[in-house]
């Protein structure tokens, strides 16, 4: 019974020593995660909004280049030549897709999309996130909404190819982008962030 309840106690201490050196680990990193996800994220943005920059100086050419916008439905980031981009987010066939889009100032076109998160299967459905996929949607008109035709059978304005063998993935990512692009282009719109 004695030696049942030290076990009980050292597994009770052990427990608690390991809880609090992880919760200063994670007390300690948790200024440099968030800096370090804010700098993704304006990479990102000025990625898909065509802004020269380096490593050294993505906060200062965010700053200067692009004017983020905050109101109830969202953020916008809109650059110089009033392109506007902005985050989406969604399901896809086996987990969620999230990336970040830009549409150029006609307010009917699609400058870039980049996925900055997928769980589709590897070698197949992922290959959304690859940037010879993604080349495809620059200059793709998104009004009435895009179209995902077999690989090699894009032809009008609105359609891309989808993925051969990722039939599913194609789908998802169709289904998500109509909603996104038709979602922010309303609120565009309405609001007049142009």
């Amino acid at each position: 019974m004695a030696k049942a309840l030290r076990i009980i106690i050292f597994v009770i201490v052990l427990g608690t020593v390991s809880s609090g050196m992880l919760e200063g680990i994670r007390r300690a990193t948790a200024p440099l995660i968030a800096k370090n996800e804010e700098i993704k994220l304006k990479s990102a943005v000025l990625d898909v909004l065509e802004a020269d920059y380096n490593k050294d100086n993505i906060l200062d050419v965010f700053a200067g280049q692009v004017k983020e916008i905050n109101n109830e439905a969202g953020t916008y980031y809109l650059s110089a030549d009033k392109s506007v981009a902005f985050e989406f987010s969604g399901s896809g066939l086996w987990g969620p897709i999230s990336g970040i889009a830009s549409i150029n100032p006609d307010l009917k076109s699609i400058k870039i999309i980049k996925i900055l998160h997928q769980e589709e299967t590897p070698g197949l459905g992922a290959r959304i996130a690859e940037f010879s996929y993604l080349k495809q949607f620059r200059g793709k008109e998104f009004l009435p909404k895009l179209v995902f035709t077999p690989q090699g059978k894009a032809s009008s304005e609105n359609e891309v190819d989808s993925i051969t063998g990722a039939t599913g993935s194609s789908k998802a990512l169709e289904k998500l982008l109509n909603a996104e692009l038709e979602k922010n282009i309303n609120i565009f719109k309405k609001t007049g962030l142009q």
